[in-house]
C-alpha cells in the first residue's frame, strides 16, 4: 500500500493531483501538505510543512510511513524574477532536503519514491526551438529556469550515487479552470479565459506570435500518476523527460475563443514576460516519453478552449 504525501498541495498541480491520488489510492492514504494552516481538502489528511525545514519533513514523512514524495513548492517564472534569491532557495534547498530524505530512509531500508517537477524553463535561447528534443542545449536564462536545471542534475545524481527512485517531468505550461494565474509565464492562457467570460478586453503580456509548448490539466496530472505508477526499469531518464500536450500562440488562442464568443478582443501590450517567453522551445519532442512509459497526450487545443469556456468560474 503506497502512502503518499504532497508537499504544495494547494498550487495549481498539487489542488488537482491530491484528488488524483486520493482516487486511486485512497483518501487516508494521501496527505496533503502546504506551507499555509488553510487546508483545500476535506477528505485528506492535512499537515502544515515547509519544505526548508527538514526536521519537520522527516517527522511527517515517519509520522505517515511515506512512500511517496510529491515536491511540488516553488516559486515560477515571473514571479522569480522578482525575488531571484528567494527563489533560489526554495526551489534548490526545498528539492535537496526531500532527495536527502529519501537518501536517509533508503538507507535505512524505508524507500522513497520522489516525484519533482521540471519545466520547459530549463531550456534556453540556443535551445532548438522547434521540436525540442529530450536531449538538447540548455542554457536557462531565468533563475527559475536555472533552478530548474540544476534540480535535472540533483535528480541524476541522486540516482546514480544513491539509488533514489526519482522521476521527473519538464512540463509544458499548464492550463486549468480549477486554479487562478500562479504568476507564471504561460499564464495568460489562463487568464484570457476569465476576461472572455466577463466580456472584457483582454491584456496580453505576450506578443501575438509568440507560441509556447502547452498541457491541459487532466494531461499533465495523468502523466505525473503514469510515471510515477511506471516500472522502474521502465525508466530511463532520470534527469527530467519532456512531455507535450499541444502547442499554440495567443492569436491562436484567441482564434479558438471567438469560435464561441466572437465579440471577444485582446490588446497586445508585451512586458518582461515576453523575453522569458522568447528563449523558450515553442514545441518539444517527446519521442522519450512515449517510447518508456507510454505517453500520449489527449486534449489538443480546439477541445481544451470548449472545456475552459464550460467550467471557469469568474
Amino acid at each position: 500500500m503506497e502512502r503518499i504525501l504532497v508537499i504544495g498541495a494547494n498550487g495549481q498541480i498539487g489542488s488537482e493531483l491530491v484528488d488524483a491520488l486520493a482516487a486511486q489510492h485512497g483518501a487516508s492514504n494521501v496527505i496533503a501538505a502546504d506551507i499555509s494552516p488553510t487546508s483545500l481538502y476535506a477528505a485528506q489528511h492535512y499537515e502544515v510543512v515547509d519544505v526548508l525545514d527538514v526536521d519537520r519533513l522527516a517527522q511527517v514523512t515517519e509520522q505517515y510511513q511515506i512512500t511517496q514524495v510529491y515536491q511540488l513548492a516553488a516559486l515560477l517564472s515571473a514571479t522569480g524574477e522578482k525575488a531571484p534569491l528567494k527563489a533560489w532557495t526554495l526551489n534548490m534547498d526545498g528539492l535537496l532536503n526531500i532527495l536527502e530524505l529519501a537518501r536517509i530512509r533508503g538507507e535505512a531500508g524505508k524507500p522513497l519514491k520522489v516525484f519533482w517537477p521540471s519545466s520547459i524553463a530549463a531550456f534556453g535561447p540556443n535551445t532548438q526551438a522547434i521540436n525540442t528534443p529530450q536531449y538538447a542545449v540548455m542554457d536557462p536564462n531565468t533563475i527559475y529556469g536555472i533552478s530548474k536545471l540544476a534540480g535535472e542534475r540533483l535528480c541524476e545524481y541522486y540516482f546514480q550515487k544513491y539509488g533514489v527512485d526519482v522521476r521527473s517531468i519538464r512540463y509544458p505550461g499548464i492550463i486549468s479552470y480549477k486554479s487562478p494565474p500562479g504568476g507564471g509565464t504561460t499564464d495568460y492562457a489562463i487568464a484570457i479565459f476569465h476576461s472572455a467570460l466577463k466580456g472584457e478586453v483582454y491584456s496580453c503580456f505576450l506578443e501575438a506570435q509568440t507560441s509556447l509548448p502547452m498541457i491541459y490539466m487532466p494531461d499533465a496530472i495523468r502523466a505525473t500518476v503514469s510515471l510515477m505508477d511506471a516500472p522502474a526499469e521502465k525508466i530511463k531518464i532520470r534527469s527530467s523527460y519532456n512531455v507535450s500536450g499541444m502547442s499554440f500562440n495567443p492569436q491562436e488562442l484567441t482564434s479558438e475563443i471567438t469560435k464561441s464568443l466572437p465579440n471577444f478582443q485582446v490588446h497586445y501590450a508585451p512586458d518582461s514576460r515576453q523575453a522569458i517567453a522568447a528563449s523558450w522551445p515553442q514545441s518539444l519532442a517527446d519521442e522519450t516519453a512515449r517510447d518508456d512509459w507510454g505517453w500520449q497526450a489527449e486534449v489538443n487545443l480546439a477541445s481544451m478552449v470548449v472545456d475552459m469556456l464550460k467550467n471557469v468560474r469568474v
